[in-house]
């Protein structure tokens, strides 16, 4: 079977039926602004709503007139073989529903967005399997093609044509980035989103602290792109990193950011998601398990275990221009308050020191939690005073929890044990 899709304009159509199959073919004749006159001897109220031209009676072949094109949904064999017959003697463009075989047209599933439509068909096959493919197309474009169309319409008609620029702004709109969480590194503490996301995009781009389980789930046909940011080895600065993003988002690429644990908390998401932002690019954000709250919770630790603390605080101790962060130290005193230190292994000294002169209890508990859900994940437990020598041969990645609920540790189910 040979098709080809065209865009009909000005043609008289009439529709034989009125019942639930022909309710279906008039709202989309109406949802594109097409007119259409009605013939049937029943007639359905809803009908109304989509034309007011609408003949209520048996439909005869005189009825035809001047109309060029004939949807029959009356689902009357009589009907149907009465039309073929009057094909013979006069060109019309005859639709008998569910009958492709003696169809001269088909209705294809149809995306609309103002004047771009998008019609998905398969001859007339399997109206089902057109359906599945549209509503596919429909995930993937944002409604905002439509404003574009719209304004490039305006411009072509006040003579202001530019294909490269089109060309660019369509790309950039269809393009998207997503800052995906990929948790503490397990891969079976990924969301179901999370792992939906990174089999389906173009290019991912890697933190160094992805672990190998998470990189391996990633497509062989997919771009992997690593800009991982290491204490001390910085492989590509944060602003590089937003010009890349920019840069393969403005291909039209879909793009997987995969950072460790949350995208938000402390891992500078917010300014990746604004400077796409600024430049027209979609972007959504995927939740990650933190490991301020899954480091703890593997490791025998309750942050707000009922008799053991009240209150949680998660601070770094590590500012842009490899600064150190202490604005937090007076949380230390603070009763039943837990506090959990992401990036202050490296500054044991600085901390115990400005502990001690705020004058915070040096006999704190405190515990290092390293490789949290890994295979390597362990834990040393002490005292505040002895913070330099836990943390002196502590693996990375490591964080810091103080508080009472440290002594939990000894109690509570451990992961890996």
């Amino acid at each position: 079977m040979k098709t080809l899709p065209i865009i009909l304009n000005n043609k008289k159509i009439l529709l034989l039926g009125a019942g639930a199959v022909a309710l279906q073919k008039a709202s989309v004749l109406a949802r594109n602004n097409i007119e259409f006159q009605v013939i049937s001897k029943e007639i359905d109220e809803k009908m109304k709503e989509y034309t007011n031209l609408i003949s209520k009676k048996e439909f005869h072949i005189s009825d035809i007139q001047d109309f060029e094109i004939i949807i029959d949904a009356t689902g009357v064999k009589e009907v149907s073989d009465m039309l073929l017959a009057f094909k013979k003697t006069k060109n019309i463009l005859l639709n008998v529903v569910d009958k492709p075989e003696i169809c001269d047209f088909y209705f294809a599933s149809l995306l609309e967005y103002g004047n771009l439509k998008i019609a998905v068909s398969s001859g007339g096959a399997s109206p089902t399997i057109t359906q599945v493919i549209r509503d596919k197309i429909k995930e993937m474009l944002p409604k905002e093609i439509e404003k574009l169309t719209n304004q490039k319409e305006q411009e072509r008609k006040e003579g202001l044509i530019d294909a490269d620029l089109t060309r660019i702004q369509t790309k950039k709109l269809l393009s998207k980035v997503y800052l995906v969480g990929c948790g503490t590194g397990d891969v079976e503490l990924l969301t179901l989103k999370a792992y939906r996301i990174i089999q389906n995009v173009d290019v991912v781009f890697i933190d160094h602290l992805i672990s190998q389980e998470i990189i391996d789930t990633i497509p062989p046909s997919t771009e992997q792109v690593f800009v991982g940011k290491e204490k001390g080895f910085h492989s590509m600065k944060q602003e590089e990193i937003n010009a890349l993003l920019i840069e393969y988002a403005n291909q039209g690429l879909t793009i997987a950011r995969l950072k460790s644990g949350d995208p938000y908390i402390f891992g500078r998401g917010a300014e990746e998601a604004i400077s796409l932002a600024q430049e027209g690019i979609r972007v959504e954000v995927i939740p990650g398990i933190s490991s301020a709250l899954a480091a703890p919770l593997l490791s025998g630790i309750a942050p707000t275990a009922r008799g053991y603390a009240t209150n949680l605080s998660i601070v770094s101790a590590h500012l842009a221009g490899n600064l150190v962060n202490l604005e937090w130290i007076p949380l230390l005193k603070y009763e039943n308050h837990t506090v959990v230190i992401l990036m202050g292994v490296s500054r044991a000294k600085e901390i115990k020191e400005a502990a001690a002169k705020s004058g915070v209890d040096l006999n704190k508990d405190v515990a290092i939690i390293s490789n949290a859900s890994r295979k390597k994940q362990s834990v040393v437990v002490g005292k505040l005073h002895a913070l330099e020598d836990l943390c002196q041969n502590a693996q990375r990645p490591a964080l810091i929890v103080m508080g009472d609920v440290v002594q939990l540790h000894e109690k509570l189910p451990i992961f890996g044990q």
